[in-house]
């Protein structure tokens, strides 16, 4: 029982995650590179499930896959740039 609990009170942080995430971009950073820059800033794996882009706003669909400390500061680096970033809920209806 100890084991268990060491187990998870050690390293939440360093946990794998993999979380989708809605990114809304305004009109100044459609054209930057920014999914780019965040693969070099942070050792997370991106993957573009989905997007569309037009003069006025950029809305991507992005998986990340990481320890879940980089996860969230990329998150935190993203917002910080003026990205808004909402978890991507995925609804199961069972029939």
């Amino acid at each position: 029982m100890a084991k268990t609990k060491s187990k998870k009170a050690a390293g939440n942080g360093s946990q794998p995650r993999q979380a989708r995430f809605w990114l809304m971009y305004p009109p100044k950073l459609i054209t930057n590179p920014v999914i780019w820059e965040l693969g070099h800033k942070f050792p997370v794996m991106t993957n573009i499930r989905q997007a569309s882009v037009t003069d006025e706003i950029g809305i991507v669909c992005l998986e990340l896959d990481g320890k879940r400390d980089d996860v969230k500061a990329a998150v935190a680096w993203l917002e910080k740039l003026g990205v808004k970033v909402e978890p991507v809920e995925i609804n199961v209806i069972e029939s």
